[in-house]
């Protein structure tokens, strides 16, 4: 029998979905691309935004026009949110939620349709348990998405995730470096520690992320330990210390920021001000300039005034960030924020997200030009066209070179000509191989001068 299995929303998802992958590949299943006929459809889903919500349901109804005999599971945080809302899509056969998604065997029954949608979804605060998870970039052995977190005790006023994926946990140390080994043997370059609040690693296990990132910087055979995302508040100078010192650690943090608003952030509960956040960057920058740093921010948040949006934008442009992830805010059912009176119209919403958005092209651009005539350290990942190969710097800067399927999977020094678009342009540099010490960067001029910010419209 053939599988096909979709992804939506985090990278967590996408490093369960390939392990419940690989549970189909045990039991004899061909796992296919999403676009050709498959007798099971496996989705995970996202419920992050409501987009999210309607993406998922599209998707179901695309696989069923192109299989409609395919039985079709949907599981992730929308199965657990609204499984009746599923359940109402015609086609589905089986929805499970949290806590069983990692025993899909036990509930198909031969997946055999039987016309009407079986449920199994427990109420989340049933004792869940850490479900191992990793996952692999399609089309080689590049980079692995190894888990280490689930759930989160956090509970902004906007965010659903705790009721999706319950309380925060985790695994002891030694299992998570069993796997990790266990993803060096199979040839993986770069780990990337991922979860839902990565740096809350260890609560109620008596350790913490610290002591697990210095464990993951002993393994053997991974060049590179990327951490996907880590909370201000729990980002210590102790951590970044670590992290910047390690030779196998990438000087890449994303931070999210979701408001440059004091006003703001107490209103979405988030445990920490715009001082704090700006002190956390700036302590990153001195200790190296060359860091990567990506925040997001969600616009359009209720009670966000003109001006409390102009606060917003106006840090963010004050921050030493080299990227930016907008998100436009969504009412989630069962949210705090679900109940405040003074939403946002969606018109200004989205207005405020492509301000944002642009902006974060420009920190973007700022951030790569700095390194124009430099040479730097890429892992490529594989060809984007017949003649070019694409990869990523340490500190997290796209680049694409000349370059066929041998470059994949391994590390090259480039010299960074331009950029184009979201990616640098580089050039190989010959001679110079991973073993060799990395050059000392130095920043290049700010992009950001008085004839950009004209050309900036300004926030309505």
């Amino acid at each position: 029998m053939k599988v096909a299995l979709q992804t939506l929303g985090c990278k967590l998802n996408f490093a369960e979905t390939s392990t419940i992958g690989r549970q189909f590949v045990e039991r004899g299943f061909e796992v296919v691309e999403i676009d050709q006929p498959a007798d099971v459809f496996v989705l995970n889903t996202c419920s992050v935004t409501e987009r999210a919500d309607r993406e998922c349901r599209q998707l179901i109804r695309r696989t069923l026009r192109r299989s409609p005999d395919a039985y079709v599971i949907v599981i992730g945080c929308y199965a657990q949110l609204q499984p009746e809302d599923i359940a109402a899509i015609d086609g589905v056969d089986l929805i499970i939620g949290s806590k069983q998604k990692f025993d899909i065997f036990n509930y198909t029954n031969g997946f055999t349709k039987k016309g009407n949608p079986q449920i199994f979804v427990s109420c989340i605060d049933d004792g869940l348990e850490f479900a191992p998870a990793y996952s692999a970039e399609v089309g080689g052995r590049t980079r692995a998405f190894l888990k280490v977190q689930d759930g989160c005790d956090f509970n902004c006023a906007f965010c659903t995730i705790p009721l999706a994926r319950g309380e925060s946990r985790s695994t002891p140390i030694p299992n998570i470096i069993r796997q990790a080994s266990s993803i060096a043997e199979q040839g993986y370059r770069e780990i990337v520690i991922t979860g839902i609040n990565v740096g809350d690693y260890g609560k109620r296990i008596g350790t913490n992320i610290l002591e697990l990132l210095k464990e993951l910087d002993r393994i053997d055979g991974v060049d590179r330990i990327r951490v996907s995302s880590i909370e201000p508040n729990i980002l210590s100078k102790e951590i970044i210390d670590f992290i910047l010192a390690s030779e196998k650690f990438c000087n890449h943090f994303h931070i999210p920021l979701q408001s440059g608003s004091d006003v703001i952030l107490k209103r979405m509960r988030r445990r920490y001000l715009t001082e704090e956040y700006r002190e956390l960057l700036t302590y990153i920058k001195q200790k190296d300039p060359t860091a990567g740093i990506g925040a997001d921010v969600i616009a359009g948040f209720p009670g966000e005034t003109d001006e409390l949006f102009q606060d917003t934008y106006n840090f963010i442009f004050s921050l030493p960030i080299s990227y930016l992830h907008v998100f436009t805010y969504s009412k989630r059912p069962d949210t705090l924020s679900a109940g405040f009176t003074d939403e946002i119209e969606p018109r200004i919403r989205f207005n405020r997200s492509e301000t944002l958005r642009n902006l974060g092209i420009i920190k973007r651009k700022e951030f790569y030009s700095s390194f124009i005539g430099k040479s730097i350290p890429v892992l490529f990942e594989g060809t984007v066209r017949n003649d070019t190969v694409s990869g990523l710097s340490s500190n997290y800067i796209r680049v694409e070179i000349p370059g066929d399927d041998s470059f994949t999977n391994q590390i090259h020094y480039v010299k960074i000509d331009s950029i184009k678009e979201e990616h640098c342009l580089a050039v190989k540099v010959d001679g110079v191989s991973s073993e060799d010490c990395p050059p000392v960067f130095i920043p290049g001029p700010s992009l950001v001068n008085s004839s950009v910010l004209s050309s900036i419209k300004e926030p309505s």
